[in-house]
């Protein structure tokens, strides 16, 4: 899988924050209270978050230019919990200007690095600036899909889908490896144990099963050993905090 290049990145980020405003414009106050496609989680969760990671992601980068480090959100992820409860009622007004804000903030923060700023440390992951943008790309995405606006796993593209491939190789259990077969394209393996299982289908079908979002193409077929199989147990999401 190739590498995405830090110009590349930056594309795909003002790209994804575009169509996550345009998304948010949308919704009215009904719509913020109705459910997402998270268990357990309105539009409104949803939306607090996104307000709330681009924030969070934003601060890594200003802290970082200063040569200084902070933790990706006030009180770990039990303030990140918090601060979600508290703002996920707020009205359609209040988070599309938070909403809108913190993508701005967070885009000014990654159009503003020199070229050796992508590889600065941050506390997110204990990696990189360049980790920071990858996250933040992840979560636009995903998250748009997630408020169930009409934004589904078939509109990821398929540079989007082979970078969550190489990211949620981790979720792939040591004991097996899965051989991706994306219809029409290339295959591509995942994991290392010794056990092989092949899953078939869209390419995005099968990144949005990695990715623990329902497929909406079509169905996905798994195959060990030359049987048919039920689809693999996935391990949890690889984050510093749960997956959300």
């Amino acid at each position: 899988m190739t590498e995405i290049t830090t110009s590349a990145l930056l594309a795909e980020l003002h790209q994804a924050a575009g169509i996550v405003t345009g998304v948010v414009a949308k919704i009215d106050d009904a719509g913020v209270k109705a459910p997402s496609e998270l268990p357990g989680w309105t539009r409104g969760h949803v939306l607090a978050h996104i307000a709330g990671i681009a924030n969070a992601m934003a601060r890594q980068l200003e802290y970082a230019a200063r040569g200084e480090t902070i933790e990706l959100y006030d009180g770990g992820y039990e303030g990140r919990t918090k601060a979600i409860e508290l703002a996920a009622g707020h009205t359609a007004a209040e988070h599309q200007a938070e909403v809108g804000e913190a993508v701005a903030r967070a885009l000014a923060a990654f159009d503003g690095l020199p070229d050796s700023g992508w590889a600065t440390r941050i506390t997110y992951r204990d990696g990189t600036v360049l980790d920071g943008g990858l996250a933040l790309w992840r979560e636009l995405v995903i998250h748009a899909t997630d408020l169930g606006m009409g934004r589904g796993p078939e509109t990821w593209s398929r540079t989007f889908c082979e970078h969550l491939f190489d990211f949620l190789s981790a979720r792939v259990p040591a004991e097996q490896k899965f051989v991706l077969q994306p219809l029409a394209l290339p295959q591509l393996v995942i994991g290392s144990g010794r056990e092989s299982v092949s899953i078939t289908g869209m390419i995005t079908d099968i990144a949005a099963w990695l990715a623990g979002r329902t497929p909406t193409l079509g169905s996905l077929r798994a195959v060990a050993a030359a049987d048919g199989v039920d689809l693999p147990s996935l391990l949890p999401w690889p984050s510093g905090v749960p997956a959300k």
